[in-house]
């Protein structure tokens, strides 16, 4: 094995320990590989320096049987295959000679295996991410378990490329399209995950097999390729023009994503497009300079810190309290039967599995909610995601009523009612004569004190922020809003219901439009009052663009929609004053009841059109700014408003900012959320006279 020039420090060592085997239809050995870290499958198994040395050894090991051996498999403890490279120990790395050592090392081990003289499988019965699916792509032939859930390459996510061969091997195996879309699309859209199915269909995977005695069912399978009764075929090398298509289809995928912002994955289609005519060796080589370089940026730190965010701190969310005082959730109840409402109903009992009751102001919306919900049931279920028994039993346990009463049996009540306190005061109100003391009354109030509703009750401890953020089903975050009087159990139960819902949640304080509403209110801000003062829409709207983030201002207000957007900014002015000027413009696209101001996209159209109507109703001044000073006066906005909120204690970390920012608006990993940006930007200290992460937190180091 090629030397490491660096260790990592606490390195979880993946162990690969070898077993041979008598397998029918070898004609000797079947030696099997498994990696093992020693912990449950809580702990995916990844490569380190001591993991990769391991492997090396278990194929010094099989190397010194030989002629005895006939065939090698390698496979992973329960549920996991491999997760790749030890991300933690590549965040430790200082130079780029380091980075450079832990590539070739990687290169120089799984080349082993692909160079070994006899059959070589892999046997993929659980997660099987980056490194560990270009270990995979070394054998000669593969299986997968079809409870393999998770198989992917999230490298160009989180700043990387596929450093290890899965730029080369993977487009000669399923063609340049595919490639480019698990490497590059998959990974910039979220980091979409494919199914055992999907891997199987792509060609990943050879052979799609049971989860029950999948281990003796793949080596049944290899033992039948090895004496020739099955044969696996493969396609031809596609031609330039399929590469060459392909790549542009990529590159404007990353033009929509990340707007060049990020260079991995310009740097993985590049590869890519390489992979057709260089050798393999040059195509490694090329893998080991783009990793090292890559690993060394800004991009890749940030990317690796929001990783830990989500991954570690949104799991064990700070603040929250002892597990133990949670009160079970039988039953919830759900004020209103919108849109927010409906979604909220479908979640909780796709989830909690309790019956879920909604309620409004007359039959019409209520059975207009309810049918709404039985019939996203029955979507789920044609698209074979719920089976017919489960998607009765769910369509039952959601009901409406018009009787306030009928909620006395619920544990959990949620309103999603118009955002006006008074409005919801009266909610709460008539609801508590009805309710437990223990029953506890969450709002999803996007801006309003919390506090506030409570105030006139009789238990003003059971109240507590719980707002989702739209799409419910696909935004992850719960921003969990301590009033002041919120007791801690009505925190627990909050929290374990928001695990429940599979959600993560960040607490804050009970401050106007709390956290992530704050700053992208703020933010809007600045871009519109640069309109309002004589900026050109466009010009304002495309001034973040150098950012990378998933949508443009104005696109964003549309998803929002203009009248909350408008809400949340009155609601901040009255709280904080000109801080958060409320555009008269603004206030006109609302009044003229217009969606946006640009024009529905059509069917596979990237480019946004402005509205001509929308455009009409604008008024701007005679003081036009650049892209440029837009952008930096939107940035300092965002710093300023960051220090403000950590000096209030809304939250008591930044890292909670950071999170909200990612997991509630899809602010992309290679910005970290927003915090490490501003510090290496030198956006944090020119504003607010300090940096908002210690140094060398989420930038490169400084060689």
């Amino acid at each position: 094995m090629t030397a490491v020039a660096t260790e990592f420090p606490r390195e979880v060592v993946t162990r690969s320990l070898v077993r041979y085997l008598d397998v029918p239809g070898s004609a000797g050995e079947f030696a099997l590989i498994t990696l093992d870290n020693g912990h449950d499958h809580t702990r995916p198994s990844t490569f380190g320096p001591a993991g990769l040395a391991s492997l090396a050894t278990a194929l010094d090991q099989i190397e010194a049987r030989s002629p005895a051996v006939s065939a090698v498999g390698i496979t992973g403890k329960p549920f996991v295959f491999a997760a790749g490279a030890d991300l933690g120990g590549v965040a430790l790395l200082q130079t780029r000679p380091q980075a450079l050592a832990i590539a070739r090392a990687g290169h120089a081990v799984f080349a082993r295996l692909r160079a070994l003289s006899v059959p070589t499988f892999a046997f993929l019965n659980g997660v099987t991410l980056g490194g560990g699916l270009e270990l995979a792509l070394h054998c000669d032939y593969r299986t997968i378990s079809r409870s393999a859930g998770a198989v992917a390459f999230p490298e160009c996510f989180l700043g990387l490329v596929p450093g290890w061969g899965g730029t080369q091997l993977l487009p000669a195996l399923i063609g340049p399209a595919a490639a480019v879309t698990v490497i590059v699309e998959n990974a910039l859209n979220q980091n979409k995950m494919l199914s055992a199915s999907d891997a199987a269909n792509l060609g990943i995977a050879d052979e799609l097999l049971d989860s029950a005695d999948f281990l003796a069912e793949s080596l049944r399978w290899a033992g039948r390729v090895i004496e020739g009764s099955v044969s696996v075929a493969r396609a031809p090398l596609a031609d330039e023009a399929s590469y060459a298509a392909a790549v542009a289809r990529g590159r404007m995928v990353a033009d929509a994503r990340v707007h060049g912002a990020a260079p991995a994955p310009y740097r993985a289609l590049e590869l890519i497009e390489q992979s057709r005519t260089l050798e393999f060796a040059a195509g490694t080589a090329a893998e080991d300079d783009a990793l090292a370089d890559l690993i060394m940026t800004d991009e890749l730190r940030s990317g690796l810190y929001a990783f830990d965010l989500v991954n570690r701190r949104a799991k064990r969310p700070a603040g929250a309290p002892d597990k133990a005082l949670a009160r079970p959730v039988t039953t919830v109840g759900i004020v209103g039967a919108g849109l927010m409402a409906s979604q909220l109903a479908l979640l909780f009992v796709r989830r909690l599995r309790v019956p879920v009751m909604l309620t409004d102001l007359d039959s019409e919306r209520l059975d207009r909610g309810v049918s709404w919900v039985h019939a996203e049931i029955a979507k789920l279920r044609e698209r074979g995601r719920l089976g017919q028994d489960e998607a009765n039993r769910l369509t039952a346990l959601v009901t409406g009523t018009l009787e306030r009463a009928d909620f006395a049996a619920a544990d959990f009540v949620i309103e999603a009612v118009f955002e006006q306190l008074a409005v919801k005061q009266q909610v709460f109100g008539e609801l508590e004569k009805y309710l437990a003391p223990t029953a506890v009354l969450a709002t999803n109030t996007s801006s309003l004190s919390v506090s506030a509703m409570a105030r006139d009750l009789q238990y003003p401890e059971r109240v507590v922020g719980f707002h989702f953020f739209n799409p419910v089903a696909v935004l992850p975050l719960l921003e969990i809003v301590r009033g002041e009087r919120t007791d801690e159990a009505t925190l627990a139960t909050a929290f374990a219901v928001a695990g429940t819902l599979k959600k993560s949640s960040v607490l804050v304080s009970d401050a106007p439009a709390f956290v992530v509403n704050r700053l992208l209110t703020r933010f809007m801000g600045e871009i519109t009052a640069a309109v309002d003062e004589g900026t050109p829409i466009e010009v304002a709207d495309g001034a973040m663009a150098p950012l990378g983030l998933p949508m443009s201002p104005f696109a964003l207000l549309g998803l929002v929609g203009p009248a909350i957007g408008l809400h949340v900014a009155e609601t901040l002015h009255e709280a904080f004053g000109e801080r958060f000027p409320v555009s008269s413009n603004l206030r006109r696209l609302v009044a003229a009841g217009r969606p946006s101001i640009y024009l529905p996209a059509e069917r596979g159209d990237r480019t946004a059109r402005l509205d001509p109507a929308a455009e009409e109703l604008f008024e701007l001044g005679d003081r036009a700014s650049t892209s440029e000073q837009v952008r930096d006066r939107a940035l300092a906005a965002l710093a300023d408003e960051i220090a403000r909120m950590l000096d209030e204690h809304v939250v008591d970390d930044v890292r909670d900012i950071d999170l909200g920012l990612i997991l509630g608006a899809g602010w992309p990993f290679h910005l970290g959320g927003i915090s490490p940006y501003l510090d290496r930007a030198g956006v944090s200290e020119r504003v607010t006279g300090r940096r908002f992460l210690p140094p060398g937190v989420a930038s490169a180091p400084s060689v």
